[in-house]
């Protein structure tokens, strides 16, 4: 395809990033302090593979994160069962976890390289990608300038573009459409984020809907399950998952306010960033409710109140606890966490007013009485209480959600259609 022309603000970015590697050191030296990066792999950040290229066609998808990873997790295997090798990318130590627990051994993980074209340049020629898919929002715009000059197809699958984000977008509007027409297709989620893609000039957009929604329920650990469930038993417990600053309060007055009622309730609060454990411990302890932290091997006794579970990966086993979920990132604005995981593992949902980032999907929830809005402390304690103590209330909830959930299901399929002409003449410039 065509290669658009830079703009200034463009030219300037390139030019900045180009003499940014000499900083870049104090960057991650910083991140690092701070526990953002794995020493053992910083190479990595500068291009620089820590595994060999396998043999054959090669498939490069990259999500900044967890939830990113996890929507492509079922888009992955349709790949290798088609014979393509998959790399994948991420940039956070949370996601990396995560790819160590949950990929299979022939996908390879690495952390993506900071957006220099030197860091990119190292990178791509190593990998020789023969088509990049990047997943929901990342536009970074030396990875869509190198992989563009080298006439590697690139497409942007799950694609998201947030009102705000849109906002933010349409003030260097120019620059914004010669980097999206590098991008030789745009899959976006839903007819919102379609028709904000366009207007911010991306040739090809198609809505195939959100790959969330086909993806399998986390998986468990059998044996971490069963001691849980034993150290819990006989006790109501409440769910607050990946909860942010300013959620867990309000969760821990909550959580007081039912404990007059359901005397036995244990709250577990899973904060979205899990080193911030010791201070979730601090205010339950400031709240007086004795709260014990995961990490540190702990498990609730029967004079635990706030059990903090400060780890990765396990949300799957907390879901599967307890009956009932407050998702964080709603009562704060922060757009609201995923609830697909959770009503797929018959959990009843709660959330705060601030969901943006799935709002068709909460409205649609919230229409069906599959999921159930709170603002405050005193209507989450009023609404756990009647799910709690009233199981054919819960109940009925819980399948209106997963109701709601399978109509918004068939992304991986229209995915899969969208990108085979791709696959398929990779295959045929390869034989």
């Amino acid at each position: 395809m065509a290669r658009p022309r830079s703009t200034f603000l463009i030219r300037l970015y390139r030019l900045g990033t180009w003499l940014a590697p000499p900083f870049v050191r104090l960057l991650l030296a910083r991140r690092l302090k701070r526990g953002k990066e794995d020493p053992a792999r910083l190479r990595e950040r500068y291009g620089h593979a820590s595994a060999p290229r396998p043999k054959g066609p090669l498939v490069w998808l990259h999500g900044a994160s967890v939830g990113e990873m996890l929507a492509v997790l079922p888009l992955m295997d349709r790949l290798r069962a088609r014979g393509f090798n998959v790399l994948l990318t991420s940039g956070t130590l949370t996601s990396a976890k995560l790819a160590a627990s949950r990929l299979p051994p022939d996908i390879v993980h690495q952390f993506v390289p900071l957006d220099s074209p030197l860091f990119l340049r190292r990178f791509l020629k190593h990998w020789r990608p023969d088509l990049v898919l990047l997943v929901e929002s990342e536009l970074w715009p030396n990875i869509l300038i190198e992989v563009n000059a080298r006439r590697v197809p690139l497409v942007l699958v799950n694609a998201r573009m947030s009102p705000r984000s849109f906002a933010s977008w349409q003030r260097i509007s120019t620059s914004v459409k010669a980097l999206l027409g590098r991008v030789d297709l745009c899959l976006a989620q839903g007819p919102d984020d379609g028709e904000r893609l366009t207007q911010l000039g991306a040739p090809r957009v198609a809505v195939t809907g959100n790959l969330k929604f086909d993806s399998p329920p986390p998986p468990v650990d059998l044996a971490a399950f069963d001691t849980l469930r034993a150290a819990s038993a006989g006790r109501e417990v409440l769910v607050a998952a990946s909860t942010h600053p300013g959620e867990e309060e309000i969760v821990i007055e909550a959580h007081k306010r039912l404990a007059k009622e359901r005397p036995n309730l244990l709250t577990i609060i899973a904060p979205r960033h899990p080193e911030r454990g010791l201070s979730v411990i601090a205010l339950a302890s400031e709240a007086g409710c004795p709260a014990v932290l995961r990490s540190d091997g702990y498990l609730p006794d029967r004079g635990t109140s706030i059990y903090v579970a400060d780890t990765i990966g396990e949300l799957g086993l907390f879901y599967r606890l307890g009956p009932v979920a407050l998702l964080g990132g709603s009562l704060v604005r922060k757009g609201g966490q995923n609830p697909i995981e959770p009503i797929k593992l018959d959990t009843a949902i709660l959330h705060g007013p601030h969901v943006t980032n799935f709002s068709d999907l909460y409205g649609a929830l919230d229409a069906s009485r599959g999921a159930a809005p709170v603002t405050d402390a005193r209507s989450l304690a009023a609404t756990a209480f009647t799910l709690l103590a009233e199981r054919a209330v819960r109940q009925r909830m819980i399948e209106a959600g997963k109701t709601t959930v399978a109509s918004f299901g068939g992304a991986l399929e229209r995915t899969l259609a969208a990108i085979d002409p791709y696959l398929v003449q990779i295959r045929l410039e390869r034989h």
